[in-house]
């Protein structure tokens, strides 16, 4: 019998935004949903965080109206709690024994995992040996600085979406980050898509790198990851 397909959830270390004084981490949505979409696919699913241990969710994200059924479910799944309080130090993982990467969003990510140089590393090699990449939200600002083998931006000239200016500047918090991933990945040259409207679903498939815009876009892009590996 043929082991299970194993995803690695790389979460974010980091719970402050900025100086602004107000608190972040991860997006509750963008774990919850692609979890249970993973496991039902029957896929292996282990978290690791920078610093392991408990990984910051979002306040906000536990609020209405961002929470879903699948927020609410994990709530109630002492497993998948005890998964993101516990997660594993991503230092102590080899990457290279998962078949895909899935990275959810939230502000966090932009302090810790997007110039984590471990993070980059691991990103390029996988992508490098064509294993699917999948990323949503702030997520695709970890890419500002992936390359290529040859050296050059990996995201020049792909198509890839991830949160967009407009969706930042509607929650006012643009001027509270560090950097806009918007602004960043255009310079490098991708081709940077949104929905025709702040948070309505978007997602792009460019190569094995899969990209998400915004929470709407986590169940499309969880999805994609099952059907690259199915």
């Amino acid at each position: 019998m043929p082991r299970p397909k194993r995803v690695l959830i790389t979460m974010s270390s980091h719970a402050d935004l900025g100086v602004s004084g107000k608190k972040t981490g991860t997006w509750f949505e963008e774990v919850a949903t692609p979890y249970y979409v993973f496991t039902e696919a029957g896929f292996q699913v282990v978290f690791a965080s920078p610093r392991g241990g408990e990984a910051p969710i979002d306040h906000l994200s536990l609020r209405s109206p961002f929470t879903t059924t699948n927020t609410d479910r994990f709530l109630e799944d002492e497993a998948g709690l005890r998964a993101i309080r516990e997660t594993n130090v991503l230092a102590d993982l080899d990457h290279d024994d998962f078949d895909a990467l899935f990275f959810p969003g939230g502000y966090g990510l932009l302090w810790d995992l997007a110039s984590n140089s471990r993070v980059i590393r691991m990103v390029e090699r996988a992508l490098a040996a064509d294993k699917a990449v999948a990323m949503v939200c702030h997520a695709p600002g970890i890419l500002r600085d992936v390359k290529t083998p040859d050296g050059r931006p990996y995201v020049q000239g792909r198509t890839v979406t991830g949160f967009a200016n407009a969706e930042d500047d509607e929650l006012d918090l643009s001027r509270h980050l560090l950097f806009s991933l918007e602004d960043e990945l255009r310079l490098r040259g991708a081709t940077f898509t949104r929905s025709a409207s702040n948070w309505l679903p978007n997602v792009e498939q460019d190569g094995p790198l899969i990209t998400g815009q915004n929470p709407a876009s986590a169940p499309v892009i969880a999805k994609a990851l099952v059907d690259n590996l199915s």
